[in-house]
């Protein structure tokens, strides 16, 4: 670690704030094209789980062919901790320390554990009243809320965890992510130590 990380790292030892305890990570499948990019991701789940206990990451996908080579890329990594992937087709939560969704909008998360309930009311095992906050999570593929999520290149979120990230932090940085380094992580957790969760209040 250069001196610069370890300056970064010590003020976030030193914060009053707690550090984000799930974290996760907006970046696209052009991003994984980049030569290292795998690299860096694997390296991110070290620098990661050095304040986490989980990690979430979304690749968002313009080509649905490109799915099942990222998920085959993606499910080879050597990674510090289990690791579960879900893509567009899943409908099994995700429930490793690690989990990945490959162009598995928000939109389309949401709108699957919508029907799910809507067939159980009306099967007659649920009644409408009973369905509350809790009741939609149960049925999201991806049901932690992030603490600290980290969008590398735009500003923009584009179809992610529309239900899980209403109440997280958000980071936007301008580095790309084949040029992102540890010193880019450590700023974005140091940034949301440095902030007063409000939690929609």
């Amino acid at each position: 670690m250069g001196l610069y990380e370890q300056y970064l790292a010590t003020r976030i030892r030193r914060h009053e704030g707690a550090p984000p305890d799930h974290i996760a990570l907006v970046i696209t499948e052009r991003d994984l094209l980049e030569r290292g990019a795998y690299e860096t991701l694997t390296d991110f789940f070290t620098w990661a789980f050095e304040y986490a206990s989980q990690v979430t990451v979304y690749v968002s996908v313009l080509d649905a062919a490109a799915v099942p080579a990222l998920r085959r890329e993606l499910e080879a990594l050597d990674t510090p901790q289990e690791i579960a992937v879900r893509g567009p087709d899943d409908r099994t939560p995700a429930d490793a320390p690690i989990r990945i969704g490959i162009g598995l909008g928000g939109k389309h998360e949401f709108t699957s554990a919508v029907r799910t309930l809507a067939q159980q009311v009306e099967d007659g095992d649920l009644e409408p009243d009973e369905i509350d906050d809790q009741r939609v999570e149960d049925h999201l593929i991806f049901p932690s809320e992030p603490d600290l999520v980290i969008k590398t290149g735009a500003e923009r979120l584009s179809d992610f965890m529309i239900w899980q990230s209403v109440y997280s932090e958000l980071y936007f940085t301008d580095v790309n992510w084949r040029d992102f380094r540890k010193r880019d992580f450590l700023r974005a957790v140091r940034e949301y130590c440095n902030r007063s969760r409000r939690f929609g209040q």
